[in-house]
């Protein structure tokens, strides 16, 4: 999927609608506090691994698109609900 680098959106800090620059964002690092995690870090052991193991079919075909958007004017940045795409990269959209 094609996504332009710069678009004109609605900015909540400024209040109105202005030019943004889109940048994508990579997932960081999880918590080890979160439950899951120490979830996984109990039943890691030696064996089985219980409801952990591999799913049948591998990953997903697609994953999720993290993507930034920065106001050009107050310079603060926010992001959105994502959604899933294949491949996704940003382009410079000619005028």
């Amino acid at each position: 999927m094609k996504y332009p680098k710069r678009i004109k959106t609605f900015c909540k800090y400024c209040r109105k609608h202005t030019e943004h620059e889109v940048e994508k964002v990579g997932r960081g690092r999880q918590s080890p506090l979160k439950w899951i995690n120490r979830q996984k870090k109990r039943r890691g052991k030696v064996g089985n691994l219980g409801k952990f193991s591999k799913v049948p079919g591998g990953d997903k075909p697609t994953k999720r698109v993290n993507i930034r958007f920065r106001c050009t004017v107050c310079k603060k940045a926010h992001s959105r609900r994502t959604w899933r795409a294949k491949r996704f990269e940003l382009v410079e959209v000619s005028k």
